[in-house]
């Protein structure tokens, strides 16, 4: 899937992002509590993980999906781009088959995948147009299938899983596996939150049918929140043979087509070696740390101040950008830390500086609007989520940007103090 990554849009970018977690996880993920639905009997944790990964596959899946997005706030986003915005859809898969459609309900108009084995296309209806692309070559035949359960065919051992929960449990709280009823289906839900300092995030769930092993729930949670920021939702999922009618659906004839190109085999093999390149120049940045080391490396006047907002300084590491130096300072420890990235600006974002979410004139419909803000006589922007929150600007020739699951407040104060 790393060509999705390719589409030159924001929006395909997040749809794209979408169906990656979809297929990875072999279905959509979904909820729907109902108390008359049956509850599988109480599992250890490793043991039902491990049933779920040892289970036999599906032949396909079909469902009815919702997807809800909280974590920023609707004023924030112009259009009714269904990834910021949330949506509501179908989803249809098959092995080497998958067709999902989202329609949002803030009058962006739907926006619908469609995959085989070899091809796929993805329509946005906000801008009629259908981006159009072929998938890696693969060998399904030379793989092979192993017998469920055994040590040696690829599913940990309830020993090994025992003993990466052990070690999870240090940093986090995890309960589970919980008998559940979701989406009519008998399953086991786990919630996983953060042991010490976890900012704003308070918790993550994770549901999965009792039988197939399929993801059926996931959900994210703000501290102090009972209701999930995100949350990908189903009704109706039932498993078995799907029509291959199902997947026979074509984008409209008047949609504007953009082709993306699969990388041919010498650009694959100037990749690698720039991806080389860029490795072996970040693990020489990682041995340079410490303020004065740092400051010699770099062409700018470093900012790292003993305590930011409070948070004493952690860390000052060399990074290497795009193969020019830059800094990561952080404060303060775990997921209620704050990052600082500080560099020189190039030269596209030099140009754009000062202009509304980076002057793209408003062309992309369901982009952020990022509100500005002062930061010591420096024009700024500012994300801010239910999660976090981050906070960019630019000040004599140097380009920060703050980041961390930390309220506006703290991130504007910490902005502030550099």
């Amino acid at each position: 899937m790393n060509i999705l990554r390719r589409l030159p849009t924001s929006r395909l970018l997040a749809l794209c992002a979408a169906v990656v977690i979809i297929v990875a996880a072999g279905t959509a993920v979904a909820v729907a509590v109902t108390a008359t639905a049956p509850k599988p009997p109480h599992k250890a944790l490793p043991r039902a993980i491990h049933d779920a990964l040892a289970a036999p596959s599906v032949k396909g899946v079909t469902a009815t999906i919702s997807f809800t997005n909280k974590l920023i706030d609707d004023s924030s986003v112009e259009g009714g781009n269904p990834l910021l915005k949330g949506a509501t859809g179908r989803l249809w898969a098959t092995n080497g088959h998958l067709r999902l459609e989202l329609q949002s309900g803030s009058g962006g108009g739907d926006s619908q995948i469609v995959l085989n084995d070899r091809a796929w296309w993805v329509y946005d209806s906000a801008s009629n147009t259908v981006y159009r692309g072929t998938l890696p070559a693969h060998h399904a035949n030379g793989t092979k299938k192993h017998k469920a359960g055994g040590s040696g065919n690829g599913i940990p051992t309830v020993a090994e899983i025992t003993k990466k929960i052990n070690e999870a449990a240090r940093t986090a709280t995890l309960a589970g596996a919980i008998p559940s009823a979701v989406a009519g289906k008998a399953a086991y839900t786990v919630r996983v939150a953060p042991k010490h300092d976890g900012g704003l995030l308070g918790a993550a769930e994770l549901a999965w049918d009792a039988v197939h092993g399929v993801p059926l729930r996931a959900a994210v949670y703000a501290q102090g929140s009972s209701t999930p920021v995100l949350e990908l939702s189903a009704t109706d999922v039932s498993f078995g043979n799907v029509p291959s009618s199902d997947f026979k659906v074509s984008p409209p004839s008047n949609a504007k087509v953009v082709k993306v190109s699969q990388p041919s085999g010498s650009q694959t093999a100037t990749a690698k070696t720039h991806a080389k390149g860029a490795a072996r120049r970040a693990k020489a940045a990682n041995r340079v740390r410490g303020v004065r080391a740092v400051q010699a490396k770099v062409p700018f006047k470093l900012s790292a101040p003993a305590k930011l907002a409070g948070l004493p300084r952690q860390d000052v590491k060399l990074l290497d950008w795009g193969g020019h130096p830059a800094v990561l300072v952080t404060y303060g420890q775990n997921l209620g830390g704050i990052a600082v990235i500080e560099r020189k600006p190039d030269a596209k974002q030099a140009q754009s500086t000062g202009k509304p979410n980076g002057g793209n004139g408003g062309s992309d419909r369901g982009r952020l609007k990022l509100p500005s803000l002062s930061i010591n006589g420096a024009t700024g922007t500012e994300l801010a989520t239910a999660l976090g929150t981050v906070v960019q600007f630019d000040r004599g020739g140097v380009s920060y940007v703050v980041i961390g699951s930390v309220p506006p407040q703290a991130a504007e104060a910490a902005a502030r103090g550099l």
